[in-house]
């Protein structure tokens, strides 16, 4: 596989700096601070209700922080003007595709509502997108017929269509069996070697983190309490993150 890399738009840095979010009384996020280098795949991990999804709505500019600041490239998240400034694509956890609309007009759809380029060119883009990630066949299928590792390429594609500098990732091995996570997390890797795009990942599963991930950050109750590589976590005596990355199952016996 090989996707053409947007010479034209450089990678960029996500930063975060003092991110606090609550809702009504429940505090969700509490002064989150991180920074993603350009061209890095940066995993967000932690357990379910430890913020993660606020966090990444915050990145994509759909919620306002209660106070701190979210930058892409310099730029506000939270001011719609970034969106023009800076290409930013997100890969739904559930893909997030048009269920009336071919493949092919799946991916084709944001470049034809923003006139970004012509017939042609969409065409062009979007055909090279289908054969880097093996989904040429399905151009004229219709999503709900395709299987769950399908349908998350074709998600990826719709993003890399957009030729982002920034590509988000919500849960993208959710609902996969293991050796099609595997795939997709070998996707991953070789769309950020591809294209150069910085990927912001959050995920659950570990064997993807550890697998694709230049830096892990382990967020729990709204704080995050680790940022480190992959060989760091493996080694590290943090209890935390020890007993989330390798939590200890108890068996109950059977009854005699």
């Amino acid at each position: 596989m090989t996707i053409s890399r947007n010479r034209s738009a450089e990678a960029v840095d996500v930063r975060v700096e003092d991110l606090h979010k609550s809702f009504g009384s429940q505090k969700v996020l509490k002064g989150v601070s991180l920074e993603v280098k350009p061209g890095e795949i940066f995993v967000l991990m932690g357990s379910s209700g430890s913020g993660k999804s606020v966090l990444l709505k915050h990145i994509v500019g759909l919620e306002q922080a209660d106070r701190g600041t979210v930058t892409i490239g310099g730029h506000n998240a939270a001011d719609p003007a970034t969106r023009d400034a800076i290409s930013t694509a997100m890969v739904f956890q559930a893909g997030a595709l048009f269920n009336s609309m071919t493949v092919f007009d799946n991916l084709a759809l944001f470049l034809r509502e923003h006139r970004l380029c012509s017939p042609s060119e969409i065409r062009q883009r979007v055909e090279a997108a289908m054969e880097a990630l093996g989904i040429k066949d399905a151009a004229k299928k219709l999503p709900a017929t395709l299987s769950g590792g399908m349908r998350k390429r074709v998600a990826v594609a719709r993003a890399i269509v957009m030729q982002p500098q920034v590509i988000l990732y919500d849960e993208p091995t959710s609902e996969l069996d293991p050796v099609t996570g595997a795939t997709v997390a070998e996707l991953i890797s070789q769309v950020r070697h591809d294209t150069g795009a910085t990927s912001f990942v959050v995920t659950h599963d570990r064997d993807l983190a550890l697998g694709i991930a230049d830096r892990i950050a382990l967020l729990a109750h709204g704080e995050l309490i680790f940022v480190g590589t992959p060989d760091e976590v493996r080694n590290t005596t943090d209890e935390t993150l020890r007993s989330f990355m390798n939590p200890q199952v108890k068996a109950v016996p059977a009854r005699s």
